[in-house]
């Protein structure tokens, strides 16, 4: 089903870091009635996030690192416990989430599996993430991991139990690695 969209003011608010766009537009229903809406729309680019798992020692890595949205939002310590992910860029969706996975976490990870793609604020944001999935093992370690530049990145790897528990008592609230970690579940790679 596809509706009518007559767009009558589409002003660009901030060009800064990201864009942000204010959009009047009028929408028939299907009904026929003609509704106007007023929306402000953010695009950030679209991104890419991975779960790295090992079913040897039935284990994720995650990282902690600080997210301002997150404490203007009630997150006192602006901390925020999250599967690897950063923004395409000009990047494939895979060369992007090897190339983050590296400089995050320290993995070198070849073989990568897509998962699913899902837009995770629909509302307002433009974002579209790509979620992919792949195992790690010492072997990959190139390096320390941490990020680059102006990033101050934790590497955490927990036991998957663990960070099952984490989701349950809000210690991970991040919506993309709650995602993955439920996908890992489903799909019985790791003991829960």
């Amino acid at each position: 089903m596809s509706f009518k969209i007559n767009i009558i003011k589409d002003k660009l608010l901030s060009d800064n870091y990201f864009i942000l766009r204010n959009f009047t537009y009028e929408l028939a229903t299907k009904n026929g009635e003609v509704v106007r809406h007023k929306r402000e729309v953010y695009d950030r680019g679209n991104g890419a996030t991975i779960l790295l798992y090992n079913r040897e020692k039935n284990s994720v890595v995650l990282t902690r690192q600080f997210r301002i949205a997150t404490r203007v939002n009630g997150n006192a310590s602006g901390m925020l416990i999250e599967a690897c992910a950063g923004l395409l860029d000009n990047d494939t969706p895979e060369d992007c989430i090897r190339k983050e996975a590296i400089e995050e976490t320290g993995y070198a990870v070849g073989e990568v599996e897509k998962l699913y793609e899902a837009y995770m604020s629909p509302g307002g944001v433009t974002e579209l993430i790509h979620f992919f999935a792949a195992e790690y093992n010492e072997a990959l370690r190139d390096n320390a991991g941490g990020g680059v530049e102006d990033e101050d990145i934790d590497v955490l790897e927990i036991p998957f139990p663990e960070a099952l528990a984490m989701v349950k008592d809000g210690r991970i609230r991040d919506g993309k690695t709650i995602m993955l970690l439920q996908h890992a579940r489903l799909a019985g790679w790791l003991k829960a």
